[in-house]
């Protein structure tokens, strides 16, 4: 009697531990359940289609732009600043861009190098005006999408630039496969993928005995074991999509780069340190001996060499900078931001969360067009999801703040 009332409750302790760990991380990954959900309804309502490997491939190709801006976006919103220009930025480098590589014939890297630096240059212009004439961003950038659109139109003259190198088009429509030969599923790309999996499983088991280590609190191992379990099957499961395709889309190794990179920018580094304290309590920060300035100014360079790299992968998609790229772009990445976790204030939001927000909107793009659902209608359910998502927000931190 003695040992069977001792293990019920050890039992039933050990349970509500992993209900309550369950639950937990079901509520910090809200915005990751959205995502499988609505990949679901929309894999059930087209029959599939979302979930072939050609349609995979495109959705990654065809909304890399929006998680490009989404990465500088969701920088500039956690400082508490907004940008409302990076849709004429990028069509106005994109038409740049066909100026170097088409009408003076330079060489492909020097066209994109070039554009790219102008980009940063844009930025810089709209940065010191936010950050040392004290002009707010928004009248700022409000300006810049109407400076930026309309230099734009004078560089293309009110006509289409087209037929770039094909080395240029490949950061749109470029694949990196049959590297060791022609095969039906690419082992680049399964190989890559079986690398990010046990990179990532690596990682996890590091943080968790880290962790505990230190004393702290871990999930239970039977939750731990099926959260890696269910993500590697989901990652394996997307390589060999790719793999039956056409490999690995260089626009996904640009993201790739992008996500690394500026992840460690915003979690390890100084700077990304005091993005976060700034958006969080500028006055504080400020006391604290951040250089406010400075940081603002570097978040607007940071965007503008963004919004280049995605007004060359959008151009370089299309083959040809036309007077309408570049349209709603900015609220594309901004939903974006917003969709994924960034708050209205300032001061919160991840480059993951601005990732898996933009996929959101590709997913209801792309699930809308196979159903045919004209873009009216497209534009309505997007703005439902937006400020579903913000007031999602909005509840849980007034619910936080009566707790």
């Amino acid at each position: 009697m003695t040992d069977t009332s001792t293990k019920q409750p050890g039992a039933a302790s050990r349970a509500s531990s992993t209900l309550s760990h369950i639950v937990s991380d079901l509520g910090k990954n809200g915005i990751f359940i959205a995502l499988i959900a609505v990949v679901v309804l929309f894999s059930i309502l087209t029959q599939g289609i979302l979930l072939r490997p050609q349609n995979i491939s495109n959705l990654i190709v065809q909304n890399g732009y929006i998680l490009i801006l989404a990465i500088g976006m969701v920088m500039v919103i956690v400082a508490g600043h907004i940008d409302l220009s990076v849709g004429s930025v990028a069509a106005f480098i994109g038409a740049v861009s066909g100026v170097f590589a088409v009408k003076m014939g330079l060489p492909w890297w020097l066209a994109i190098i070039l554009s790219l630096a102008i980009g940063a240059l844009v930025g810089a212009w709209q940065g010191f005006w936010i950050a040392y004439i004290g002009i707010p961003a928004f009248i700022v950038t409000l300006a810049g999408m109407l400076i930026f659109r309309g230099l734009a139109l004078v560089v293309l003259g009110n006509a289409n630039i087209g037929s770039f190198p094909e080395q240029y088009r490949a950061l749109g429509n470029g694949f990196l496969t049959d590297v060791f030969g022609d095969f039906a599923i690419d082992p680049l790309t399964m190989g890559v993928g079986v690398l990010a999996v046990i990179g990532f499983v690596v990682q996890q088991v590091r943080t968790r005995r880290g962790r505990q280590s230190y004393g702290q609190d871990v999930e239970p191992m039977g939750w731990f074991v099926a959260k890696i379990v269910l993500l590697t099957a989901g990652v394996l499961a997307f390589a060999y999509a790719l793999a039956s395709f056409k490999g690995i889309p260089i626009t996904l190794i640009i993201l790739a780069v992008l996500v690394m990179v500026y992840g460690i920018v915003t979690n390890r580094s100084v700077f990304g340190r005091h993005i976060y304290a700034i958006g969080g309590n500028r006055h504080a920060a400020e006391l604290s001996g951040v250089k406010t300035r400075q940081v603002d100014f570097w978040i607007f360079v940071n965007m503008g060499f963004l919004a280049a790299l995605a007004g060359l992968v959008f151009t370089a998609r299309l083959n040809l900078a036309g007077p309408k790229a570049g349209d709603g772009f900015e609220l594309e990445a901004i939903s974006a931001a917003f969709i994924g976790g960034a708050a209205v204030q300032g001061g919160v939001g991840t480059i993951g969360g601005a990732i898996i927000g933009g996929l959101i909107i590709g997913v209801l793009n792309n699930g809308m067009s196979i159903l045919g659902i004209g873009i009216e209608w497209q534009q309505a359910v997007k703005g439902l999801v937006l400020l579903f998502a913000v007031a999602f927000d909005v509840f849980n931190k007034r619910r936080a703040g009566g707790a």
